[in-house]
């Protein structure tokens, strides 16, 4: 392996962060265009169709974190077939869960549409979306697939270009099938659908590369065992984390909503500084991922110091400036979320937690990312366990002390608690390639 350096890192974590900035304005853009037509019943149905794909589709987001630091792994044992290998699994798996969506569209969809009903207008346009962009099932979780594949090949830069034609292809056919042609809900899910495969294409065309000499031993090598059982573990424990995690976050909302409306949206609003931050600093977590992937694949343990301590002073240094920047603009941009007096008012005397929360929780970001990128998600699983039993504590306790302050302060200790307890299984990282190395 070569050196790792700031520059290197920066030359992953850059695209990433770019590519991020994309995904909240096509929501923006979905919402803006459907609200052209004057009617709240297509605003809703969007709104609920897109969530209840989004959930469904959540569901395979583990196959874009194992997938990159197996490759990451093998790029950085020069092994060309298992490079290949590793794409050829992800994609079998990804078109067949997408297929398996497809299939079972008419029980999921009654079953989502069940626990939110909605209005019988809302509910029939919600359907019509729902039965168009399912089709996109396949090409979403295989482009989840493709994504971790580029990343742990080190080329970011791709995965930029991805989300750039993806989501400008999606505005751009928004637009046209909806204020040009006049398509209603079904022309924002025909948009989706078209782009959704159209981004495939462009992923494969992305790795067209390693899909050429390497395609015959690769196949040879798609029902290796070991293999398998690493693929198979690190999906396994990265849902099962995923899953954990989200379920503290569902938690957080609903204990926000007995302390009142107004709370509650105040809530809502803070937890858009947590995505913003998660958007900022996703790109070296990301690094992290795919650099110290490559150093365990090759058994290097000086790049593997430089990519954990580079990858994680460029983390910190990021969430210092996130800090800063809530602590000046905190107000302002709730200002710009919100025009509800009550809710600003709120949100400012809560926002002191959102300037703290980069600087508590980069760490288990950071982490999450090494984690991933040396398979390690075992470690990872347990840490989460720990965390998740200290939250539950300080969830039970801190809000009967300190309301809603409690419940943000516990949102604290799940983060913190998810850094520290991977600190202390980090040094087995360096110990199992120094044994790999010997």
């Amino acid at each position: 392996m070569s050196d790792i350096t700031h520059r290197r890192v920066l030359k992953i974590a850059v695209p990433v962060v770019l590519s991020n900035v994309t995904v909240p304005l096509l929501g923006a853009v979905d919402t803006a265009v459907i609200g052209q037509l004057g009617q709240a019943a297509p605003l809703g149905a969007v709104g609920l169709g897109a969530v209840v794909l989004a959930t469904l589709y959540w569901a395979f987001g583990f196959l874009r974190m194992s997938t990159s630091g197996l490759a990451a792994q093998a790029r950085g044992a020069g092994d060309g077939a298992e490079q290949a290998a590793v794409l050829l699994r992800a994609m079998i798996v990804a078109m067949a869960a997408g297929l398996l969506l497809i299939l079972a569209q008419a029980l999921l969809f009654g079953a989502a549409l069940h626990l939110a009903p909605a209005s019988a207008e809302v509910e029939g346009l919600a359907r019509q979306y729902l039965t168009i962009r399912i089709w996109g099932a396949p090409a979403t979780i295989a482009v989840y697939a493709l994504t971790g594949w580029l990343i742990g090949m080190e080329r970011t830069r791709g995965v930029l270009w991805l989300q750039l034609l993806q989501n400008g292809m999606n505005i751009a056919l928004d637009l046209w099938f909806v204020l040009g042609l006049g398509w209603g809900v079904p022309g924002v899910a025909f948009a989706t659908l078209l782009a959704e495969w159209s981004g495939l294409i462009f992923a494969l065309w992305l790795a067209r590369d390693v899909l050429g000499a390497a395609l015959r031993p690769a196949l040879a090598r798609l029902g290796d065992r070991l293999a398998l059982r690493r693929m198979f573990t690190a999906s396994r424990d990265i849902m099962i984390r995923t899953i954990l995690l989200q379920l503290c976050f569902t938690t957080f909302i609903f204990l926000g909503a007995r302390e009142g409306d107004v709370t509650l949206a105040a809530n809502q609003v803070l937890l858009q500084f947590l995505e913003i931050t998660a958007y900022a600093l996703d790109g070296f977590a990301i690094a992290a991922e795919t650099l110290v992937g490559q150093a365990v694949g090759a058994r290097a343990l000086a790049p593997l110091r430089q990519a954990t301590r580079i990858s994680m002073q460029w983390g910190f240094g990021g969430a210092a400036l996130m800090s800063v920047a809530f602590l000046i603009a905190g107000g302002p941009i709730i200002d710009l979320m919100t025009t509800a007096p009550d809710v600003r008012e709120a949100a400012r005397h809560y926002l002191p937690w959102l300037i703290a929360a980069p600087l508590i929780g980069v760490a288990s970001w950071i982490y999450d990312g090494i984690f991933i990128g040396a398979l390690m998600t075992r470690e990872m699983l347990r840490a989460m366990f720990l965390s998740v039993l200290l939250y539950t504590l300080a969830v039970v306790a801190l809000p009967l002390a300190m309301g809603n302050h409690g419940l943000w302060a516990a949102l604290m200790v799940l983060n913190a608690a998810r850094g520290l307890t991977m600190r202390a299984a980090f040094p087995r990282l360096f110990q199992r390639v120094s044994a790999g190395a010997a």
